[in-house]
C-alpha cells in the first residue's frame, strides 16, 4: 500500500471512530432539549433559585449532578467501541468524593434530632418519579445513538446510556426540588437514578446487540 493510501485508510478510519462519539455528543444535546421543555411545561425553576444558588447545599447538588453528568458521557462514548474499556470505577464514583464529605458536614451541623427531617425530605417520592420522567427521552435517543457503535457488552452500554439519562433528569430536577440536603440528595437521587439505569441496562441487552 502507498504513503498515500494509508494516509487516506486512517483518516477514514478515524471518521468512522469519531461519528458515533459525535452522535452520543448531539444525542445528549438533543435529549437534553427535551427533557428541559418537558421539564419547563410540568415542573419549572423553583422561584428562590437566586437566593439557592448562594447556599453550599444547593451548590453540591449542582456540582455532584454536572460530574455525573460529565462522567457519563465520557464513558459512554468509550463504551461505543468494543476495543476501549469503560472507565475506571474510581472515575464513576468521583460524584461521591463531593457528595460523601458533604453529607459529613450535614450530620455535623445539625442536631441530630433534624437529620431524619433532611433525609425524608418533602419531595421523596416526587424525585423518584421526576427524575426517570425527564430522564426517558434521553434515554432513548441516547441508546438510538449507541447503535451506531459496537458496543462489547449491550448492557454495559445500555447501563451507561441509563448513567447519562439520569444525570441529565437530576440536572433539571435539582433545578425545581427544594430539598437541598445533601442526605437527601444522597438517599432520593440515588434511588432515582438506580432506576433509569435499571432500564438502560435491560434496553441495553435489546437494542445494542450486534
Amino acid at each position: 500500500m502507498r504513503t498515500d493510501q494509508l494516509i487516506a485508510a486512517l483518516a477514514a478510519d478515524s471518521r468512522r471512530q469519531a461519528a458515533p462519539r459525535l452522535a452520543l455528543a448531539l444525542a445528549t444535546l438533543a435529549g437534553g432539549a427535551v427533557a428541559l421543555v418537558i421539564f419547563l411545561a410540568v415542573m419549572g425553576v423553583r422561584h428562590d433559585i437566586a437566593d439557592a444558588l448562594l447556599t453550599w447545599r444547593f451548590d453540591v447538588k449542582l456540582v455532584v449532578v454536572a460530574l455525573a453528568l460529565v462522567i457519563a458521557l465520557i464513558d459512554g462514548v468509550r463504551l461505543m467501541r468494543p476495543t476501549t474499556p469503560p472507565l475506571h470505577p474510581g472515575w464513576l464514583a468521583l460524584p461521591l468524593v463531593v457528595l460523601v464529605p458533604a453529607v459529613v458536614v450535614e450530620l455535623a451541623v445539625l442536631p441530630a434530632e433534624l437529620w431524619r427531617g433532611s433525609l425524608v425530605g418533602t419531595n421523596g417520592m416526587v424525585c423518584l418519579v421526576a427524575i426517570p420522567l425527564l430522564s426517558a427521552v434521553p434515554l432513548a435517543i441516547a441508546l438510538a445513538a449507541m447503535r451506531l457503535g459496537a458496543p462489547r457488552s449491550p448492557a454495559v452500554a445500555g447501563a451507561a446510556a441509563g448513567r447519562l439519562a439520569a444525570a441529565i433528569g437530576a440536572a433539571l430536577y435539582a433545578l425545581h426540588c427544594f430539598d437541598d440536603s445533601p442526605l437527601f440528595v444522597a438517599t432520593w437521587y440515588t434511588l432515582a437514578t438506580l432506576g433509569v439505569i435499571a432500564a438502560g441496562a435491560l434496553a441495553g441487552r435489546l437494542v445494542l446487540r450486534w
